[in-house]
């Protein structure tokens, strides 16, 4: 069986380059968007701490994108006055 050996960044073809800063810079936008949510969100529109939260969303993808889905309760949707 062919073992698998860790490329060093110069030997990465330019696509691969590309690819790996954009999914890098995806994940620090999602802790960014995800922190600065929980940070702004009162604690009665989080479901769960506020603390527990913050540290869950540095688990890579899955935790700023769990927090997005589970972590903020949803609010009434804003009923128009009617004429």
């Amino acid at each position: 069986m062919f073992a698998l050996r860790r490329k060093k960044w110069s030997e990465m073809s330019i696509p691969a380059r590309v690819g790996f800063v954009v999914i890098g810079l995806i994940q620090v936008s999602l802790l960014i968007a995800a922190l600065a949510d929980i940070r702004k969100r009162p604690a009665a529109q989080i479901n769960g701490s506020k603390a527990l939260w913050a540290g869950l969303v540095f688990i890579n993808f899955v935790g700023p994108i769990a927090y997005f889905v589970k972590g903020r309760k949803r609010l009434p949707a804003a009923t128009e006055p009617t004429a």
